[in-house]
């Protein structure tokens, strides 16, 4: 049977998985919330659900091999994951949802009385986030 440090080592030279035990942990608790926070976007309209499913087939992808399976092959959640990975791709409707609900947080910010500095930093991620998203393709290309 392989030790945890030979099995973090072995996992490190699969797929580009984290060495030391730390990152691995922090990395598959950084996957498990978003696979929860993935599947409360599905109820909570607004929340995007892709997203955080994309955040943590990355995360899973240098942590657990069985769990990035998982997740990819997952028969609701799998396909979408599998079009981004295939060709980029975000759908319309999830761009709008995102853009719309980063825009609305960062009015309510600006209105809620924060900081200028707080709000400005918080634009300074939001705008390039936002950039990226939008300039993704829309559609799965033709073949």
């Amino acid at each position: 049977m392989v030790g945890d440090g030979e099995q973090a080592d072995e996992l490190s030279t699969q797929g580009g998985w984290s060495r030391r035990a730390g990152a691995r942990h922090a990395l598959l608790a950084l996957g498990w919330l978003c696979v929860g926070l993935g599947l409360v976007g599905i109820v909570i309209p607004g929340l995007p659900t892709t997203i955080f499913l994309i955040i943590a087939l990355w995360a899973f992808s240098r942590s657990s091999e069985r769990f990035h399976r998982w997740l990819y092959e997952h028969p609701k959640l799998g396909p979408p994951l599998q079009v981004w990975q295939a060709h980029r791709v975000i759908p319309l409707r999830a761009k709008v949802l995102a853009v719309g609900v980063m825009s609305l947080s960062l009015i309510v910010l600006a209105l809620a009385g924060a900081t200028t500095l707080a709000t400005l930093l918080t634009a300074a991620v939001i705008v390039p986030v936002a950039c990226y998203i939008v300039t993704r393709p829309s559609e799965v290309p033709e073949a």
